[in-house]
């Protein structure tokens, strides 16, 4: 943590972490996410500048190479070290070590499906925000919106002290 948050802020300054409202589902319980800073500072306003380049789709904003990264953010999401201020979330009960991973509360905004398909998923709710999911161990950045929400349902179908360590040991190699 410590070593982290000096290379950030040798690097580009306050802040060192990142905090975001984020939630389960479209207008659901929200709460504030916490990352190790891994892009500048605006990062947040060019994001709109940089739709065109999104390689995900729905809820999800993804560029292989983000411009918006700083060389400390390209090592430490490399390692998922940009992940670990999340066990904060865990101590103070906002997420959990395993579950669906809670996604930034304006970017539901940007999903263009129905009120139907917004009820069918309602079950994401249900158990809390994961720091780790069977989204992240069965293809992470290459999984759509869609098939991470399936997934999402699918563990919460399943879940079970025995699927959580399955998951939480698929990580190690993940990350």
């Amino acid at each position: 943590f410590l070593l982290t948050a000096l290379a950030i802020w040798i690097e580009s300054g306050r802040p060192v972490f990142f905090k975001q409202k984020r939630a389960s589902i479209k207008s659901g319980k929200s709460f504030y996410f916490y990352k190790f800073r891994s892009m500048i500072k605006n990062a947040d306003e060019l994001k709109d500048s940089l739709i065109c380049k999104n390689e995900s789709d729905g809820a999800l904003f993804k560029i292989k190479d983000d411009p918006r990264m700083t060389r400390v953010g390209r090592f430490i999401r490399k390692f998922s070290v940009d992940e670990l201020p999340q066990l904060f979330n865990v101590l103070i009960g906002d997420m959990s070590l395993v579950g669906p991973r809670p996604l930034p509360v304006k970017d539901f905004d940007k999903v263009e499906e129905g009120e139907e398909f917004w009820a069918a998923i309602k079950d994401r709710e249900k158990v809390k925000p994961g720091i780790t999911g069977l989204w992240q161990v069965s293809g992470r950045s290459n999984i759509g919106f869609k098939e991470m929400v399936l997934l999402d349902l699918y563990y919460i179908e399943n879940m079970s002290l025995l699927f959580d360590l399955e998951i939480l040991f698929a990580t190690i190699p993940v990350v």
